[in-house]
């Protein structure tokens, strides 16, 4: 078994092992051993998905790699780059619905946090396992056209704004920052404070406004003071327009993987169309 030699290569002794829920594409389990408390994620085998997940145990481990050096990110302990990834166990709960942590503070660390990571610059713009392009238009388009050709093949209809009438505000984004792209609460882990932030897997390298959908998922980011007084940003109208951009797509994806992956439920698909919808006007 893969997790058993895993375990065993890393030199681990006295294991056990237990379920982490949450995970929606890799099998998660926490780890317990002598040597202290470990995540050991693997890949699923054959299971078809979106263009973007192909090589995602790369991707989150290149994240940790370097995000851990800046911000509280879980660090690699061992990995294969393909088939397993083992990581440092990070100390707190996720934030979803905690009432009993100081929020605001808990959201100005976070942006604190996030925007350390973002200062963190890549050789190139668009996910690491794909292929970087040049500019981030480039890969920002390629990214929009990969989802939508998705979305075809699995029977999904997804609206295709012209997003290339903007393309003189994507071309504004000169430098490849590392954006996680997934830090709605689920993955922000708090105890007293801010303890971790995880699940790094669908991180790319480019605009760190990105960042700010799954911040602020199916709301506005602009309601959160907190976290921009944390990062010290302020929209302009072109970061708005991309960033209306940047929901439609994250948006798209949320709809179009509930095939392969078998979820159903109409209030998710609701939120997520209403939001979705909501983005598009922004663009119109």
């Amino acid at each position: 078994m893969i997790a058993e030699r895993v375990l065993a290569d890393a030199g681990l002794t006295g294991v056990r092992t237990s379920p982490l829920g949450g995970g929606t594409y890799n099998s998660v389990w926490r780890v317990s051993a002598r040597e202290g408390e470990f995540v050991l994620k693997l890949a699923p085998g054959g299971r078809p998905g979106l263009t973007y997940e192909r090589g995602l145990m790369r991707t989150e481990a290149l994240f940790c790699a370097l995000g851990s050096a800046v911000a509280p990110v879980p660090e690699v302990v061992l990995t294969d780059h393909a088939s397993f990834l083992l990581t440092t166990c990070l100390p707190g709960e996720p934030l979803s619905g905690r009432s009993d942590v100081d929020r605001p503070e808990v959201r100005r660390r976070l942006g604190a946090a996030v925007r350390s990571v973002h200062e963190i610059t890549g050789p190139g713009f668009g996910y690491p396992q794909l292929g970087l392009h040049p500019t981030w238009t480039g890969a920002f388009f390629s990214m929009v056209d990969a989802v939508r050709a998705d979305a075809v093949r699995h029977g999904v209809a997804l609206p295709s704004p012209d997003l290339r009438k903007h393309a003189a505000a994507f071309d504004e984004v000169r430098r490849p920052a590392l954006v996680h792209f997934d830090l709605w609460d689920g993955n922000v882990l708090v105890r007293d404070g801010l303890t971790g932030l995880v699940d790094g897997e669908r991180a790319f390298w480019g605009d760190p406004v990105a960042e700010f959908v799954s911040l602020a998922l199916f709301g506005t980011i602009e309601d959160d003071r907190d976290l921009l007084a944390g990062y010290g940003f302020e929209l302009t109208d072109s970061a708005r327009l991309r960033l209306a951009a940047y929901q439609v797509y994250l948006y798209s994806i949320m709809l179009t993987e509930r095939v392969p992956r078998g979820t159903t439920g109409d209030a998710a698909e609701s939120a997520i169309t209403g939001a979705l919808n909501r983005a598009l006007g922004v663009l119109a």
